[in-house]
């Protein structure tokens, strides 16, 4: 997945690349994943990365729908979008709904979002 389309110019892609710096994101879950309780132990930042990437760059793509609606799309995109993680999807699906989630959580209220 790439991080911006055309179509999200105007849409919740570039609401959320002005409400939620992806490096802070990034750092956020960096500090936070093994405090997860879907975190797996033997697993490590490299396995969960690109889950949290996927996450976010999906979010930007696809977050006017809800996580549930577009999860087998995600699924289907999870072998692309892994790189070197060891993680499967059904390991890594709940570290990208995380995503999501955290996002949903810090966009700004104007988006009148319901949390989920």
């Amino acid at each position: 997945m790439h991080i911006m389309t055309q179509h999200d110019e105007q849409g919740v892609g570039a609401e959320v690349a002005r409400a939620i710096d992806p490096g802070e994101y990034r750092e956020h879950f960096h500090r936070e994943f093994r405090f997860a309780a879907y975190y797996s132990a033997g697993r490590e930042w490299p396995d969960y990365e690109p889950a949290y990437r996927y996450g976010y760059e999906s979010f930007l793509e696809c977050g006017d729908r809800r996580f549930e609606d577009v999860e087998a799309q995600l699924a289907r995109g999870w072998s692309r979008a892994r790189a070197a993680s060891r993680l499967h999807w059904t390991e890594a699906r709940d570290a990208v709904r995380d995503g999501w989630h955290h996002i949903e959580r810090n966009l700004p209220h104007a988006l009148d979002r319901p949390l989920r």
